[in-house]
């Protein structure tokens, strides 16, 4: 516990906005140092890391955590090499920051152009994934703000760790520790000060449960970009390739089933239903997945639990999964739009048509034809990692990576225009 939660955060958000303005203009071979002192140093420190996060894994046990948020907290060795990957993967990109958006000159002779800067302070709020907490530092590092990370109480003591090899290898870059700070109090009453501080905190971004994000959007006295809970579909359309649906439906459903991008709904066309329900129906079970469907789903498949209003908009993040036969793609775009959360939505099928229909009227963040819903990722695209997914429509949309943790200013060069 912090004993002074005030002087605690007010310490956090002036180091911050401080740290704000230098690391902003830290030149592109700065912040690569820092981050491949940073790849590096999570490698070296894979046994410490690993030993934190025994602790962390321990008090999981005794609270008695769901296999999901168990399979999120872990540590282990492959994760902390991919960590590291990440980080390198964040080095060999593009910085955004100084990329001039457009520009025109106007007929007084003023250069107007609008260029790319960092958005300031960033507040990232989070829960389970230590692995997190170096991708969101890496992302914050290159394009150029500073960050405060808050990671959940499950994963203190590994966050902890992590953050300590984040801040050597800042300092051996000749930056400020200050550019990324962690919360190393599970205190909830420093959250509630950090969501005040909108003088100091320019976006807060919260990743979690939906519970956790609700909870930030009502008390947060700055924006917040956000996604609420993935609640995900794949439509399997009358000319989709079956075996093609199958291998995609499973790998959306069981590959991770705890998180936001896996599949919560599968919706078949009736035309194909027969065939393909009963067999991927089969190999659902083998994976242990527990089924939930419509009146038609289970007059094909018996021993389908039954689906009720409430399941279709419920995101599980376990191996359980909805089931409904629809009449045409239409009908699968509605039940999308009624119940869906606008995070991933992917359809199968061989005709153009109906693929371009999908994409043009389905209102998500993603949209995928005839591949699988756990690509809406910011390494899978290409973005080396991401800070969150957002389904807002302003500022960032989807997986957030570099570009989306800028914002831009209006630069304007004259010789002496004055207007008249």
């Amino acid at each position: 516990m912090v004993p002074d939660i005030a002087e605690y955060v007010r310490q956090l958000v002036t180091g911050a906005r401080a740290a704000a303005r230098r690391i902003a203009s830290a030149s592109s071979q700065v912040k690569n140092d820092a981050l491949v002192s940073m790849a590096d140093g999570l490698l070296t420190a894979a046994a410490a890391l690993q030993g934190a996060n025994r602790k962390d894994l321990a008090a999981a046990e005794r609270a008695n955590l769901s296999p999901a948020l168990v399979d999120r907290l872990t540590l282990t060795e492959e994760r902390i090499e991919k960590m590291a990957k990440g980080v390198r993967e964040i080095v060999a990109l593009h910085d955004p920051v100084g990329e001039v958006i457009d520009g025109t000159v106007r007929p007084n002779g003023l250069k107007i152009e609008r260029v790319r800067v960092p958005i300031g302070v960033v507040g990232f709020i989070y829960e389970s994934r230590p692995n997190v907490t170096a991708d969101a530092a890496a992302l914050c590092i290159k394009s150029g703000n500073a960050v405060i990370l808050r990671g959940g109480k499950e994963a203190i003591h590994s966050n902890v760790a992590v953050y300590e090899v984040i801040a050597d290898a800042l300092e051996s870059a000749g930056l400020d520790r200050n550019c990324v700070q962690m919360v190393n109090t599970p205190d909830r009453a420093v959250v509630d000060a950090l969501l005040r501080a909108d003088g100091f905190i320019d976006v807060i971004i919260p990743r979690g449960g939906e519970g956790l994000i609700r909870a930030v959007a009502e008390k947060a006295t700055m924006p917040v970009i956000k996604h609420y809970k993935g609640v995900c579909h794949v439509y399997v359309d009358a000319d989709a390739d079956l075996g093609m649906a199958e291998t995609i439906c499973m790998n959306a459903k069981t590959q991770r089933p705890g998180v936001c991008n896996a599949m919560e709904t599968m919706l078949v066309h009736e035309g194909v239903a027969q065939e393909f329900l009963p067999r991927i129906a089969e190999k659902m079970r083998a994976e242990k997945v527990e089924l939930h469907g419509c009146e038609r789903a289970r007059a094909i498949v018996g021993d389908m639990a039954e689906a009720t209003e409430a399941n279709w908009s419920e995101e599980y993040l376990d191996l359980v999964l909805d089931v409904k036969v629809v009449g045409s793609v239409d009908e699968a775009m509605d039940h999308i739009a009624r119940y869906g959360s606008a995070h991933t939505d992917s359809v199968v099928t061989r005709n153009v048509v109906t693929a371009q229909t999908f994409l043009d009227e389905v209102d998500s963040s993603t949209v995928l034809v005839n591949a699988s819903t756990r690509f809406s990722d910011g390494g899978e695209f290409g973005l080396g990692a991401e800070i969150g997914i957002s389904t807002d429509k302003l500022h960032a949309r989807g997986p957030m990576g570099l570009r989306e943790l800028t914002t831009y200013k209006w630069v304007v060069r004259g010789n002496g225009q004055i207007r008249t």
